[in-house]
């Protein structure tokens, strides 16, 4: 994820679609979502079509040569980051795309490749009569695919063998899987907007792991694929006219910019939300006879527009209630020393901090239970919350105040137990969708990192930066972040505090800025403390 440090250039996408004569869907959708969302679009129309709100007539493709010629022109000038595929006419172009897309990977390793399957009108009619077997070349070039739920049944080669008239017959999941068996794509999310289902949408997606940039989403190397699903209330707005051309293009910008597959699918579902919002009003009042454009409203920031995240943790977990908070009675949480011995929290302890963490790594258990009994002793002389770092059944045997336990540790952890015992939780969190998991299990705090790059951890692919941390802070309900207080993590230092604390964060983080003071700023861990202190409570 690009930080504020880095140069800041616009990242381009290129868009491979038709062009909607009536403004809504296709390259028109494309254009305005990618602009709302700070990117730059190239784009090649594959096919005209003559179309309106009623009725498709027809769809008139563009020759491939012409095509070629557009390529050749941009690709020097205007590389993509992304490329987002939308109809595609007939079979000259699905051949020509998938020889395109084969050699601009080559050239291009990082190139990501989106696939919106566009095959039937909203308004009835379809955009292409090619069998799966014909498109079959372009699927197994592309590395990810949005189709709906239709589509995805289609995909799968599901479609003779369900009653048409049951969308759910089928789980998704199973869905998703024959697809990736069938064309090896990396990333499935198939669109939950045409579902059965009239008080939700929900939306699914599979990912094999290590395939788009290299990049986990998930620290348990062991794992070949992981899914998410997400799911908002759904929003009655007949102005939803290129919603899926939309959603695909989003996706295709959020990738531009860095995210992960997860944190990606995340915020392109909000876009989706936040758009069909702005327009509910004004459906129900004046056009529910009338199929309008679906609204581009810039960058989700607004909690309610994100969607509940559907995960088998927070199901076993549903019905636990919030867990212990930590009673700061509206003081700062402030400054939060990471520390590795017994000897820094000696140290540390008689400064009057709010917290502290102790993470010890590499110790044998009996050497491990003795120094999580000998912290847990010299904390109780003290106002300072001491929380142990993942070792969660030593902290309740121990009595420690609180647990921080990361996202590889966390499906291993028995959260009904930490709850019943009575000692507090902390989570820690890289990017909105791990963010929005966590935050709905009610631990005692929250973090989210690595803010920057830091020398503790390999946080490749998880850099947050300052902005997504502002963005991330703003998916609190006012609820939420009068409860459950929000620790920035990662590469703080004395520099870059002040900017981290302005983001409106209730505490930093902190390891090398006290450990390495003297070295690196010819000053005390206690004169550091101070230092952060006075930032953090100015």
């Amino acid at each position: 994820m690009k930080t504020e440090q880095q140069v800041s250039i616009k990242p381009i996408i290129w868009t491979i679609s038709g062009s909607d004569c009536s403004g809504g869907a296709g390259i028109a959708a494309d254009i305005k979502t990618g602009h709302a969302l700070g990117v730059e679009v190239c784009h090649l129309i594959t096919a005209n079509t003559v179309q309106n709100s009623q009725q498709l007539l027809s769809v008139n493709a563009i020759s491939v040569d012409i095509l070629q010629q557009q390529a050749t022109v941009l690709i020097d000038d205007k590389p993509p980051s992304v490329i987002k595929i939308g109809l595609v006419a007939n079979v000259e172009q699905v051949l020509w795309l998938a020889k395109l897309l084969e050699q601009y990977k080559q050239l291009m390793p990082n190139l990501i490749s989106v696939y919106d399957p566009v095959g039937q009108a909203s308004v009835g009619g379809n955009f292409s009569t090619m069998t799966l077997d014909q498109l079959s070349p372009l699927l197994r070039q592309v590395d990810v695919i949005t189709p709906n739920l239709m589509e995805a049944k289609h995909l799968a080669r599901f479609a003779d063998a369900i009653d048409k008239n049951d969308e759910n017959v089928t789980a998704v999941e199973v869905l998703a899987k024959h697809i990736h068996q069938n064309f090896a794509i990396s990333a499935i999310i198939i669109k939950g907007g045409h579902s059965a289902d009239e008080q939700s949408s929900s939306d699914y997606c599979y990912h094999q792991l290590n395939q788009l940039h290299g990049k986990q989403d998930n620290q348990d190397k062991t794992q070949t694929a992981i899914s998410y699903q997400l799911s908002t209330k759904r929003i009655e707005s007949h102005y939803s006219h290129g919603g899926g051309c939309s959603f695909a293009t989003a996706l295709s910008v959020f990738f531009a910019q860095g995210y992960l597959v997860r944190d990606a699918f995340t915020l392109a579902k909000a876009f989706i939300s936040q758009g069909l919002a702005a327009s509910e009003q004004v459906s129900q009042s004046f056009g529910h006879q009338y199929y309008g454009a679906f609204e581009q409203q810039g960058w989700p920031r607004e909690s309610q527009h994100f969607a509940e995240v559907v995960d088998p943790l927070n199901i076993e977990y549903k019905n636990l209630t919030t867990f212990k908070s930590l009673n700061l009675a509206g003081k700062k949480l402030g400054l939060y020393p990471v520390i590795d011995s017994l000897y820094w929290l000696k140290r540390l302890l008689p400064l009057g901090l709010e917290i502290i963490q102790l993470r010890v790594k590499n110790l044998v258990e009996s050497e491990l239970d003795q120094i999580i009994i000998d912290a847990v002793k010299l904390a109780k002389d003290y106002d300072t919350r001491l929380f142990i770092n993942d070792y969660w059944q030593l902290a309740i045997k121990h009595g420690a105040y609180g647990v921080h336990i990361g996202q590889e540790d966390l499906q291993d952890a028995d959260l009904s137990i930490i709850q019943q015992s009575g000692i507090r939780l902390g989570i820690s969190t890289h990017g909105c969708y791990e963010f929005l998991l966590a935050q709905q299990l009610q631990p005692s705090y929250l973090a989210i990192g690595a803010i920057f790059s830091t020398k503790t951890k390999d946080m490749t692919g998880q850099i947050q930066g300052l902005d997504n941390l502002r963005q991330v802070l703003a998916l609190r309900p006012e609820k939420i972040r009068l409860q459950i207080p929000v620790v920035a993590i990662g590469g703080i230092n004395l520099e870059r505090a002040a900017e981290v604390v302005a983001t409106g964060v209730e505490s930093i983080a902190v390891v090398t800025a006290l450990t390495e003071a003297e070295s690196s700023h010819g000053i005390s861990s206690e004169q550091a403390v101070d230092k952060l202190q006075a930032m953090i409570n100015y």
